[in-house]
């Protein structure tokens, strides 16, 4: 589909959440640049976002998904549709209704996907949750599709950002696509002291900055 010269076909890289993974997309056109809103299907729907990266060849043809394709730019009419003020109100209701049922969960963040068929509750706890009852009510109140995902410490920070103790914003919530694995081993390499409130970032995990000169030791 993609061979000879007459396709300018480029590969975009998008990110959907402000602090989330890269999807790739092939796209056949010249009217996109980074920075720009997009509409796309997505293996959850309908989704809107920010165009992060342009290529104007197509590479590493395992990252893409023939499901997967942008739609469009994203409009004025788009843009406005994704309004703060629902977030906020599923926010509320969220943190009433672990009330009402007693579930030891902490809210992180809301998401509703673009075209409104679905809103996601991300979450944090201590133990496993029986969340069955709380899906249940939600669904009634909403009248869409509800889905609950727990994450960890570093999702958490990831998602709330914040700054970390160099003074600077939270790599994870700035440029990190993903996590890799990090360990004390790499501070002993590096001559680093060994105290926990100097190796813990704010997520209370080993520093993600651990990792980056260890190759170098």
């Amino acid at each position: 589909m993609f061979k000879g010269e007459k396709f300018m076909v480029k590969t975009l890289g998008v990110r959907f959440r402000e602090v989330g993974k890269i999807h790739y997309f092939i796209y056949p056109g010249e009217d996109i640049e980074i920075g720009d809103i997009i509409i796309a299907e997505t293996m959850r729907g309908q989704d809107c976002g920010k165009v992060m990266m342009v290529k104007d060849t197509v590479e590493l043809l395992e990252k893409f998904d023939p499901a997967e394709k942008i739609v469009r730019k994203a409009t004025s009419e788009d843009l406005e549709s994704i309004r703060l003020k629902e977030c906020e109100e599923a926010e509320m209701i969220f943190k009433k209704k672990i009330e009402e049922h007693k579930l030891k969960m902490k809210l992180v963040d809301v998401e509703y996907i673009f075209d409104r068929h679905k809103l996601i509750f991300y979450f944090t706890s201590e133990s496993r949750v029986d969340f069955r009852n709380l899906v249940r009510d939600l669904a009634g109140i909403f009248k869409i599709r509800i889905e609950l995902r727990q994450v960890g410490m570093r999702d958490e920070a990831k998602i709330l950002g914040g700054v970390g103790i160099c003074g600077q914003p939270l790599c994870c919530a700035t440029f990190l696509n993903d996590f890799h694995s990090v360990t004390v081993k790499m501070a002993k390499d590096q001559g680093m002291s060994l105290n926990p409130t100097k190796l813990s970032g704010a997520c209370g995990k080993l520093k993600c900055c651990l990792q980056y000169e260890e190759e170098n030791y």
